[in-house]
């Protein structure tokens, strides 16, 4: 009877002790999510046109007044080495303005192309709501 109540104990204390182990795991790693730095990546090719060009400098400029240190801001030529590279890695082989954070992506390539020449303010508004969430 007391091996019984022994081996009951036992099982009990490592089901409860394999439980908070995950449960110390998942926070963790959703802790590290909520953590996660947030990026913006503008894709671009070698021929660019004056739309183009603005959706780079207003993006960059916004990203900078909006946010600071807080979120950072990259572009690249996918018509280079390190711009093809970057791109494979995130899925894009066109021209792309796109936020993330972790495993999220937003792309927001339809409201800089809209916006960012004939309506900066609401393209700023646009970035400012997207990624303000995230931090």
């Amino acid at each position: 009877m007391k091996t019984k109540i022994n081996v009951a104990f036992l099982t009990v204390f490592f089901s409860l002790l394999v439980s908070f182990s995950l449960l110390a795991q998942t926070t963790a790693k959703i802790q590290k999510e909520n953590k996660a730095k947030v990026d913006v990546y503008y894709f671009h090719l070698n021929t660019r046109c004056a739309t183009c060009k603005a959706v780079e400098s207003e993006a960059r400029q916004d990203i900078k007044e909006l946010f600071g240190n807080n979120v950072s801001f990259a572009a690249y030529n996918l018509d280079e080495t390190a711009g093809e590279a970057k791109g494979k890695e995130l899925d894009v082989n066109s021209q792309t303005l796109l936020v993330v954070k972790g495993d999220k992506k937003i792309n927001l390539t339809n409201e800089g192309f809209m916006y960012a020449r004939t309506d900066p303010d609401k393209f700023k508004k646009i970035i400012e709501e997207k990624i303000k969430p995230l931090l």
